[in-house]
């Protein structure tokens, strides 16, 4: 963390929040045999990665596209969370 990479000084932070992701993500599949938790493993590392360094980078890596917590609900509505569900931030997750 202290040291960047030769590809994160080029693309940002976001390679490394999409690698650390996707290692928490297929660890969180294997370990239930569960796919839905897996991807929850996903957001829950997007949303530890922003809140650490507070950015996912700048390469297209928008937080709303990435942390998904609010889209893993076993009921959906068209966009983000239940009406009764939505947080005081509700359409700008990103400015958080």
């Amino acid at each position: 963390e202290t040291y960047p990479t030769a590809l994160e000084s080029h693309f940002g932070g976001s390679q490394r929040a999409s690698v650390l992701a996707a290692a928490s993500g297929i660890t969180c599949g294997l370990a239930t045999a569960n796919s839905n938790a897996g991807l929850n493993g996903w957001y829950l590392s997007m949303l530890m990665h922003k809140e650490g360094w507070s950015r996912l980078g700048f390469f297209g890596y928008d937080l709303q596209d990435q942390c998904g917590s609010a889209n893993s609900m076993s009921i959906r509505a068209d966009e983000g969370l239940l009406g009764e569900l939505r947080g005081p931030n509700y359409p700008n997750y990103a400015m958080n």
